[in-house]
């Protein structure tokens, strides 16, 4: 078995820290106005950080679709102590799915840059229904509304999603994720997370992503400011997938990035 890991851990805490160092102050005497607290939760930071990163043990191609065995549900901007994986926050709800199929980043998304990560998506998804307890199967197209309703103007394209009971057996391939954090990281603002492909047939873990985010101010509020949306700005590994990109600040560089690890470890088929 191939084992292949990615470690920039140490790398996005060194300038994760530096970050907060020039939030808290200017000069020489910045690093000084660090509180107690910060410089605690700094040097917790620094130390998940040494386990944070990507293992992928084994890979697949022609992957046609995946069981999501959980579907993110809502957003949590400020809740310190809820363990729902803000690290790993991504879309909710239809979202969610609609970032796994196939041509959905290629129709709402900027025209690709040279070093853009695939996102090709899947054929299709599945996942149960937490209402009903079935499984449905997801498929996404392109469609044109001005063809019948004339309010839309000519030429506009949407990507909408549909969604049946699931024809067959479930995908043998499987995205989870969990809330890695414990009481005492979450008194740090300090947010833990685990991200997984498995393949149901051999319980076999084939990849798994780790990541720790951190709230240089600690929770505060001041100016209307989200908590967690701004430790993604403080993160390992960090979220900007391609350098030839303008950087995205805060909560805005996360949608997309369980897609991104998912494709490492499952190729979408290509036919």
């Amino acid at each position: 078995m191939k084992t292949r890991i990615v470690r920039r851990a140490l790398l996005a805490a060194l300038l994760g820290l530096g970050f907060v160092v020039s939030a808290c102050g200017s000069g020489a005497g910045g690093a000084a106005r660090l509180t107690e607290r910060q410089i605690k939760a700094q040097a917790m930071f620094a130390e998940r950080c040494k386990t944070a990163g990507e293992k992928i043990y084994r890979t697949v191609k022609n992957v046609e679709g995946v069981y999501l065995l959980k579907i993110r549900s809502r957003t949590n901007h400020g809740d310190q102590f809820r363990l729902d994986d803000p690290y790993g926050h991504d879309s909710t709800g239809d979202m969610y799915i609609l970032n796994f199929l196939r041509g959905f980043y290629h129709q709402s998304q900027a025209r690709p840059v040279a070093g853009d990560p695939p996102q090709m998506g899947y054929r299709y998804v599945e996942a149960a229904d937490v209402h009903d307890g079935r499984r449905y199967r997801y498929t996404g197209r392109t469609e044109e509304p001005w063809q019948s309703n004339k309010a839309f103007l000519e030429g506009y394209t949407r990507f909408v999603l549909d969604k049946v009971v699931s024809p067959g057996p479930a995908p043998r391939y499987a995205v989870t994720y969990e809330d890695i954090s414990t009481h005492e990281e979450r008194q740090y603002w300090i947010a833990g997370s685990s991200l997984r492909v498995i393949d149901l047939q051999t319980n076999e873990v084939m990849g798994e992503r780790v990541g720790y985010m951190m709230d240089w101010a600690q929770g505060s509020r001041a100016g209307g400011r989200a908590p967690w949306l701004f430790a993604a700005d403080t993160a390992c590994p960090g979220f900007q997938r391609n350098p030839q990109r303008p950087i995205n600040r805060g909560g805005s560089a996360q949608p997309g990035q369980t897609l991104y690890f998912v494709e490492k470890v499952l190729e979408p088929s290509i036919n």
